[in-house]
Parts: structure tokens; C-alpha cells; sequence
């Protein structure tokens, strides 16, 4: 808890690591994760530090566990995630990572034949296609000659030539192969164009698709042969099939060849395959060895990259056999600290042990808060506002409660809350499944903000009983305190109730709208016992009823909210020793606020417990009223209560004041300091001894911290440096500061109403997604009914989830996230921290990503 209130408290430590001990010291710090390195060689550049050789090995290293795990999921082999994390390898067994790279070596080798096999069956595969194919139409090629009818686009001057060659005995050539479907029409046209007709071009195309061997890509291919004559032409049909990216292959001569060469074929397929299956129950295996400590070995070369980056960042002194290091540590973490360090010397077998000392340091210590799996998303919204700077007040201890609740204030609604509820929950009980914690980053969102959404579902449960609203239907759980039948009573009524419209017969038949009178005895029983009555969802003017109702708890509780706010800013105060910021500042604050808006909320509780429904018609508004206490109208009004007129003006002259001292009390205070009991100088060598009793006001003048240690030690006695005052500076500020918190005051309350919109829009929008699908469902005939009422519940559901529960929910989310951050943390919370980030192995990712870095 009190970690979580502020930040701990932090202590720079000096490592002292013997040069053999610093490996296994700084694999202990990293597994306990205890410690934050300052990096003592900033002047120094990455290349020129002294363990890059080795830091260059890891990444060496890191290449080739990524070409093991690539090849080990190309081949579908499961990965084994270890249960726990490995430890970094000591410095004497990191020369067995050097096997991973012989492994490396023989994996691509193996690979690589690999491929050149398959490469070739396939090549094969295609010529035996080739052969078959092209087998139809051999003799149609060699004993055809071309008529004008059968071959239309052939010239008459081709067909002579064609003869011509036939007569004089001219030698044909044959081209065969294999082309892309997508291809085969341009290249005919290229032949056509280029040879001039010399050429007769046969296509067949496969049943099947075959295997591309340069790409694998499976596509449909047709096959060619093309007749030609003379070599001219010859080479220009080659050309032509190199272009077109053709897959050609030797053409036989005669039959008696094909055949030969089919035998051949189908042995070397055969041969293919046999060896083709061993390479691949071979590669399987190494793979699958190599699988089974793949996970380990990655977490090690990880942590011993993340060693030598910290060994990166120490010193050596100047023998160069101890290195320095200088780490931020919690004051409570101390003596693990030493343990691990005894540890670390221990388990490197050296005489002289690793130690540590502590130094003081005028440096702003990093902010460490911890966190559990249930803070830990609240302490996350509050750190992207900002981190808190060091040791002050943490609002996230208070945003458990609060931004659940805001949240539930604009979604408040009990059915929508249980469903948010339930989901959460399922989230939460199953939050060690592993497909969960690794799911798409939208789902992986949910999974973080799991406990989030678990209060965030139990206040709007809450709050939907308060506004009793359930799906925008209201539920009788205790009985209304409303009777309608005291109302009907008789025709003549009492004397006493001679103003009171009571109902008769005549009434109730000539009024469509009838009207419940709660000064009527026996009309009003007594308030519901939780939440609002539900005979106000059967009211006409139930939306007056609600928005003066919801409007006025939205000023209620922001004002609180915000008042809130301005006294966590007196802990910080207390805390940093500025007791003169508690009287010239918050409570300043606290008077302006309070004399105003908590004035406005006592009118509001004052009409509440004093008027009832007898005196309710000379209630006055206070709204009204709250304007008057501005205005001083000339004729007298009549008030709440006797004499408010003069308590309005004695909180008016108290916020008149509060003003000016807010404005100029801290600036001439300071300047008070600085001329009448100034560290500047009382005696004339620049230096004053300074009293114990007057440790306040040198922090004033100074860094205005006596923790940040701006004191030096000269000559036993305790002095100060002094730093230049700047009054028009400080006033500055102040004034700034005192604008900003008055016109504040006034927008951030109005800024709470969002709080009754939302809570109104999400009701009004439920009721409408009602009316258009439920009770259009329900009021169909019982023939079709119970048929159209299952798709209408299913469109209802999916309706309901999608815009009321993500939509509505991620509006009034972010509502919530703003009046946090801009109306709340605003009156105390700084935010200009660093964030404490450990030297923890559990920090360091399982995979190899692009952008990964060490904490």
C-alpha cells in the first residue's frame, strides 16, 4: 500500500565487480531484476566500448537461432516452450554456442541439395509430360504439308516456300517445351512476327497442374513443339522461349529414342524420390533435435546479449581488473542487492568478492512503483498521463475506485454491467491460458485491462440499480412506494383536500395523462429501498425526473472529486517539507472551491432533507439562488432558510480574499525570504551558516527541497550555494498557475456534467434499440411469434454488444480517462518522472523481433 501511495525510495549504489566475477554478478542481477545501470561511458561510442566483440557474437548468434527456428516451422516441427526461464550460461560454457554455427553450416548444405534434388524431379516430371504430350502429334508435324483452308493466317508466298523446302530436302528442327497458360498468346503472336511463318506451332495442355521448379508456385501449363526451318530460324525460336521464360527441353528424333529416353526418365525419378525421402527424413531429424532446446538456447544468447550491454556501460578503474557501475536501487532491496552479488562471486569461484557502496547524489531518482497483476492496469493508465516524479503522491491507488465508479456513472446500467461482468470474468479465470496471453492485439488489449473491466462491469451492476435500469427496463424488486388507489378515493374529498385534484370516474374516462399527488395521504408510502422507484419508467416526465436528478449528482460528485484532488496536493507538501505552499496555496484553493461549489452543494442536500412534497410548490430554485448570491438583487427573495442572504456574502468576502493571497501570497513570501532572511549572504563571503530550524526556508530559495540535497559540507559547518532569484519569474508562475485553477474551478465542474449526457445518451439509446427490435418481436401474433422472435434476441444481442457495450463503453472509457487526467491529477500531480525500468531477464522476449532492445 504504501508503495503504491508513493512512489519507494531510491538510493544510488556504487558496484564494485572483479573483471572474473562481473559475467555470473550481473546474471544474478538479472534474474532478480532489482537494480537500474546509469551508464557511465555516454561519451563513449557503441563501437568503441569494451565487450562489443562480444556483443557482436551474441547478435551473430541471434542470426542463426532465426534461421533454426525458420527452418524448424517451414518443416512444421512444434516448438516446446520451456516452464521456466533458462539461466544466462556461465562465461566458461559460452564457447559451446560455437556448435550452433557448424549446425548452421550442415543445415544449409542439406537444404541446398535439398532443393536441387526437388528442382530437378520436377524438371524431370515436366519432360516425361513433355515426351507423352508430344507424342500425339509427331507425325502430324513431319508429314504435313500446310493448305491456305487449314491455315488461313499462312501466306501464300509461306506456302511456296514451304514447298519449295519440302521439294529440295530441307531439314526440319523441333523446339519442345513447357509454357505458362497466361503466356501462350503472345507468344504465338511473337513467333508469328519474328520467323515470317517459317514455323508450325503445336500446343497441348495438361490435365494437372504441375509445380513451377524456380518459384513453386502450382500453375497450368500447356506444351509446345514448333517445326522450323533453317538454323537462323532456329536460334530465333530459342531466343523467343528464353524470353517467354519457356521450360525447354531435348527433343528425340525417333521413336525409338523417345522410348529410350522415357526409361531413362521414369529410372532417375525413381532414383529422385528414394533419395529425395532420405534427405528429408534426415533434415527432419536434425531439425527436430535441434527443436528441442531451440527455446532454451534463444533465452540464453537473449541474456547474455543484455549481460554484455550492461558490462558495456560500466567503467574500468584504472588497473582494469575491478569494473565500476553505478545502479539505481530501492532502499528496500538493499540487502537482496548484496545477496546477489555474494551469490554472483560465489558462483565464479573468486577470492575476492563483488561489493557495493552507496553514494549521495543531487540527481532526481527514477520512480519506482510496484505493481501486481491488479494495479497494474490503473498504475498504466495514470503513467500515460505521465510518469509521477519521484516520491509523490500516486493517483492510481485512488483511480481503483474512482474510475470504475465514473465509468459506471455514464453506463450505468445493470443487464449491460453483468454482461461487461461476465466477460471480465472469463478473462480473469482464464488468465493463464496461453492462447489468451497471445492473442491479436485487439483481444491482447482486453486480456491486459481484464481486472479493469471486471470493477468497471461491478460499479455499472451498481449503478444500474441505483438507476434501476436494466436493458432500459425498469425492475420491481421491493415494491413501488407509490399507490395509485389512494388517489381514487371518492368524488368529494375531504375539506383539507379541497386544492388536491383527486381522481373519479369522469377523470380517469376524460385524461389520457394522470397525475399522482404525493401530498395526497397514503399516496406516497416512502422513498424505494435501493435506487429509483421503478412507477418512473411509466411516467411522462420521467426524463425531467432523471436529468434534475442525474444532473445534480454529477455536480455533486466532481466538485468532491476535485476537492479530493486539491488536499492530496497538501500530502505532497507535507511530504517535500513546503508547509508555506499549504497556507498560500491549497488552502486558498480549498476556501475559493469550497465557498462556491461547496456552497452549491450544500443548497442542494439543504432542499433535499428540508422541504417535502407538502412544501415543495415554495421551494425556491437553486438555481436562482445560486445566481442571486452573485447579482445582490435589490428585492428580497425568499431563501432556503433565514439569514442566507448573509452567509452568502461572508462566503462571497472569503473567496475575494482567498484570491489575492492565492495570486501574490507565495511570490512575496519568497521575496520576504530572500531580502529580510536571505542565504545569499547575511555576512559577505557569499555563505551563512544555516540554523536546523531554517531547513524550510532554504528550500524555499533554493531547489526548494531539502531532500534533493543542494547542501555542501565546508569546514564542518553546513552551507549553501545560492542560485539567482528571479521574482518576476516566480510571480509569473504564480499568477499562470492561479488563472488557470479559478477559470478551472468553473469549466472542469462543468466539464463533470458529461457524466448525466452520457449516462442519458446510454439510456435513451437502450430504449430506442428496444422499441425498434424487442417490442416490435413481442407484439407479433403467437402463429409467427415464436418464429420471429429468435432472430429478432439474436439482431438484439449482437446489437447490444457492438454498440452499446463496445461503443457506448469505449465513449464513456475515455470520459472517464479525461476527467481523470485533466480535472483530478491536474490539483496535485506533476507527472515529470522517469520511470524505473530494472535490469530483468523477465522483461526479455522469447522472440527474435526487429525492434527488440534491452531494458
Amino acid at each position: 500500500m504504501g508503495s503504491l501511495f508513493r512512489s519507494e525510495t531510491m538510493c544510488l549504489a556504487q558496484l564494485f565487480l572483479q573483471s572474473g566475477t562481473a559475467y555470473e554478478c550481473l546474471s544474478a542481477l538479472g534474474e532478480k531484476g532489482l537494480v537500474q545501470f546509469r551508464d557511465l561511458n555516454q561519451n563513449i561510442s557503441t563501437f568503441q566500448r569494451k565487450f562489443v566483440g562480444e556483443v557482436k557474437r551474441c547478435e551473430e548468434l541471434e542470426r542463426i537461432l532465426v534461421y533454426l527456428v525458420q527452418e524448424i516451422n517451414r518443416a512444421d516441427i512444434p516448438l516446446p516452450e520451456g516452464e521456466t526461464s533458462p539461466p544466462a550460461l556461465p562465461l566458461k560454457q559460452v564457447l559451446e554456442m560455437q556448435q550452433l554455427q557448424k549446425l548452421e553450416v550442415e543445415l544449409r548444405e542439406v537444404t541446398k541439395n535439398k532443393e536441387k534434388l526437388r528442382k530437378n524431379l520436377l524438371e524431370l516430371i515436366e519432360y516425361t509430360h513433355m515426351l507423352r504430350v508430344t507424342k500425339t502429334f509427331v507425325k502430324r508435324n513431319v508429314e504435313f504439308e500446310p493448305t491456305y483452308e487449314e491455315f488461313p493466317s499462312l501466306e501464300s508466298d509461306s506456302l511456296l516456300d514451304y514447298s519449295c523446302m519440302q521439294r529440295l530436302g530441307a531439314k526440319l528442327g523441333f523446339v519442345s517445351g513447357l509454357i505458362n497458360q497466361g503466356k501462350v498468346e503472345a507468344f504465338e503472336k511473337m513467333l508469328w512476327r519474328v520467323c515470317k511463318g517459317y514455323t508450325i506451332v503445336s500446343y497441348a495442355e495438361l490435365d494437372e497442374s504441375l509445380e513451377d521448379p524456380e518459384t513453386g508456385e502450382v500453375i497450368k501449363w500447356y506444351v509446345f513443339l514448333i517445326s522450323f526451318w533453317g538454323e537462323q530460324i532456329g536460334h530465333k525460336v530459342k531466343k523467343i522461349c528464353d524470353c517467354y521464360h519457356c521450360h525447354v527441353y531435348p527433343y528425340p528424333n525417333t521413336a525409338e529414342e523417345r522410348r529410350v529416353i522415357q526409361e531413362g526418365l521414369n529410372t532417375r525419378i525413381q532414383d529422385l524420390y528414394t533419395v529425395l525421402h532420405k534427405t528429408e527424413d534426415y533434415l527432419r531429424q536434425v531439425l527436430c533435435k535441434a527443436a528441442e532446446s531451440v527455446y532454451s538456447r534463444v533465452i540464453q544468447v537473449k541474456k547474455m546479449k543484455a549481460i554484455y550491454h550492461m558490462l558495456n556501460m560500466c567503467s574500468f578503474d584504472v588497473t582494469n581488473k575491478c569494473l565500476i557501475a553505478e545502479v539505481w536501487c530501492p532502499e528496500a532491496d538493499l540487502q537482496d542487492l548484496r545477496r546477489a552479488l555474494e551469490e554472483g562471486s560465489r558462483e565464479s569461484g573468486a577470492t575476492i568478492p563483488s561489493f557495493m557502496n552507496i553514494i549521495p547524489t543531487k540527481e532526481t531518482p527514477p520512480t519506482r512503483i510496484r505493481t501486481n497483476k491488479f494495479t497494474e492496469g490503473f498504475q498504466n493508465i495514470v503513467d500515460a498521463y505521465g510518469v509521477g516524479s519521484y516520491r509523490e503522491v500516486n493517483p492510481a491507488l485512488f483511480t481503483i475506485i474512482t474510475f470504475p465508479f465514473l465509468f459506471a456513472v455514464m453506463f450505468g446500467d445493470f443487464g449491460h454491467g453483468f454482461v461487461m461482468f461476465l466477460f471480465a470474468l472469463f478473462l480473469v479465470l482464464n488468465e493463464n491460458h496461453p492462447r489468451l496471453n497471445q492473442s491479436q492485439e485487439i483481444m491482447r488489449m482486453f486480456f491486459n485491462g481484464r481486472y479493469i473491466l471486471l470493477l468497471m462491469g461491478l460499479f455499472s451492476v451498481y449503478t444500474g440499480l441505483i438507476y434501476n435500469d436494466c436493458f432500459s427496463k425498469s425492475v420491481n424488486l421491493f415494491g413501488s412506494g407509490w399507490n395509485v388507489s389512494a388517489m381514487y378515493t371518492s368524488s368529494h374529498p375531504p375539506a383539507e383536500h379541497k386544492k388536491m385534484v383527486l381522481w373519479n370516474d369522469s377523470v380517469v374516462r376524460h385524461n389520457s395523462i394522470l397525475q399522482l399527488d404525493p401530498s395526497v395521504p397514503g399516496v406516497f408510502r416512502g422513498p424505494y429501498p435501493l435506487g429509483i422507484d421503478p412507477i418512473w419508467n411509466l411516467a411522462t416526465n420521467r426524463l425531467t425526473f432523471l436529468n434534475s436528478f442525474k444532473m445534480k449528482m454529477s455536480v455533486i460528485l466532481g466538485i468532491i472529486h476535485m476537492t479530493f484532488g486539491v488536499i492530496l496536493g497538501i500530502f505532497n507538501h507535507l511530504h517535500f517539507r513546503k508547509k508555506f505552499n499549504i497556507y498560500l496555496v491549497s488552502i486558498p484553493e480549498l476556501l475559493f472551491m469550497l465557498c462556491i461549489f461547496g456552497y452549491l452543494i450544500f443548497m442542494i442536500f439543504y432542499k433535499w432533507l428540508v422541504f417535502s412534497a407538502e412544501t415543495s410548490r415554495v421551494a425556491p430554485s437553486i438555481l436562482i439562488e445560486f445566481i442571486n448570491m452573485f447579482l445582490f438583487p435589490a428585492s428580497k427573495t425568499n431563501g432556503l432558510y433565514t439569514g442566507q442572504e448573509y452567509v452568502q456574502r461572508v462566503l462571497l468576502v472569503v473567496t475575494a480574499l482567498s484570491v489575492p493571497v492565492l495570486f501574490l501570497g507565495k511570490p512575496l513570501f519568497l521575496l520576504w525570504l530572500h531580502n529580510g532572511r536571505s542565504c545569499f549572504g547575511v555576512n559577505r563571503s557569499g555563505y551563512t551558516l544555516i540554523r536546523k530550524d531554517s531547513e524550510e526556508e532554504v528550500s524555499l530559495l533554493g531547489n526548494q527541497d531539502v531532500e534533493e540535497g543542494n547542501h555542501q559540507v565546508e569546514d564542518g559547518c553546513r552551507e549553501m550555494a545560492c542560485e539567482e532569484f528571479n521574482f518576476g519569474e516566480i510571480l509569473m508562475t504564480q499568477v499562470i498557475h492561479s488563472i488557470e485553477y479559478c477559470l478551472g474551478c468553473i469549466s472542469n465542474t462543468a466539464s463533470y456534467l458529461r457524466l448525466w449526457a452520457l449516462s442519458l445518451a446510454h439510456a435513451q439509446l437502450s430504449d430506442v434499440l428496444w422499441a425498434m427490435l424487442m417490442r416490435v418481436g413481442l407484439r407479433v401474433d403467437t402463429t409467427y411469434g415464436v418464429l420471429l422472435l429468435f432472430p429478432v434476441i439474436a439482431l438484439f444481442a449482437v446489437l447490444t454488444i457492438f454498440i452499446l457495450l463496445i461503443m457506448e463503453g469505449l465513449s464513456a472509457f475515455l470520459h472517464a480517462i479525461r476527467l481523470h487526467w485533466v480535472e483530478f491529477q491536474n490539483k496535485f500531480y506533476v507527472g515529470a518522472g522517469t520511470k524505473f525500468v530494472p535490469f530483468s531477464f523477465s522483461l526479455l522476449s522469447s522472440k527474435f523481433n526487429n525492434d527488440d532492445s534491452v531494458a
